[in-house]
């Protein structure tokens, strides 16, 4: 085979491909990886449990409640519904209850008194979350976990 390019050109064109090697296996990371689907159910997983306590919300709202997955159980009022949601926000490399990061331009809007904490074992990792509905960015958070935790506004019922 006959090189087209000078020794300085093989060089740099050799240089810029090991270079590049590394990365092609990143582009080739399937979705569910990338954070597409939550994360299989694992053995291990079949533990998971939360106490969740509700204070502030109202009649029908505030409480404990204990809510159990895989399979759905506990002594809450929707557990099922609670599980679909915890399954919704659960991502690979993510967590589901982390607060709102620090930083994060949120509408001043006041949701109410409502407080909520979380704790216990979700996809093996031990929780301690949690929640108000201070500002539009802890609303939306709160929001996200319904029914796990009880549905505020004007148009709630109970959970």
């Amino acid at each position: 085979m006959v090189s087209v390019l000078p020794g300085a050109g093989r060089r740099l064109l050799l240089a810029s491909l090991c270079a590049v090697a590394p990365l092609v296996p990143l582009t080739a990371v399937p979705a569910a990886a990338a954070g597409a689907l939550p994360p299989p159910v694992r053995p291990e997983d079949r533990g998971d449990h939360l106490t969740v306590v509700v204070r502030h919300a109202g009649a029908g709202r505030d409480g404990t409640y204990e809510v159990s997955c895989h399979p759905s159980g506990g002594r809450h009022p929707d557990a099922a519904g609670a599980c679909r949601a915890l399954e919704a926000n659960t991502r690979w490399g993510r967590d589901p209850f982390a607060p709102t990061a620090p930083g994060t331009t949120c509408t001043m809007l006041y949701g109410g008194p409502a407080t909520a904490r979380v704790t216990g074992t979700w996809a093996g990792r031990p929780v301690d979350a949690s929640y108000d509905r201070g500002n539009g960015c802890e609303i939306g958070r709160w929001d996200r976990m319904v029914p796990l935790l009880p549905k505020m506004g004007a148009s709630a019922g109970s959970f």
